[in-house]
């Protein structure tokens, strides 16, 4: 299966959208009036979700190219997308937090999550076809 590069101008926007969404989030919990703990565990949730989506990407990217890949290592590729999403959710309904600041997290949390897996996709489509044998 032959991939065209990407543009520029797409690299670039995935980035720019991938560091807008990981510094807002960062920004807004540094300044939120939580618990150390509370920032750490939402820390968290980020750092494993972008490693979640990145390894979802590459899991089913691997598979349309006949790559082969363990059904365990998609299975917990999946899980570790879908567990920081479903724990940021009932986090945030937890939260004594304003509305508004908890669509601020969701959002920038997706954003995030989004960006990373373009990112991922340009840059292994940017590879030489013979770097990915």
């Amino acid at each position: 299966m032959k991939t065209e590069k990407p543009t520029t101008a797409f690299v670039t926007a995935a980035w720019v959208a991938l560091l807008i969404g990981m510094l807002t989030y960062i920004i807004g919990l540094w300044n939120a009036s939580m618990l150390l703990s509370e920032k750490g565990f939402y820390l968290v949730l980020l750092m494993f979700g972008l490693f979640g989506a990145v390894s979802v990407q590459k899991s089913v990217r691997d598979q349309l190219e006949d790559v082969p890949v363990s059904s365990l290592y998609y299975g917990i590729s999946w899980a570790a997308t879908l567990i920081p999403i479903l724990l940021l959710m009932i986090g945030l309904w937890n939260a004594e937090i304003l509305l508004s600041e908890k669509g601020f997290y969701a959002v920038s949390f997706v954003l995030s999550l989004f960006a990373a897996v373009v990112v991922q996709k340009n840059t292994r489509d940017s590879q030489p076809t013979n770097a990915l044998a």
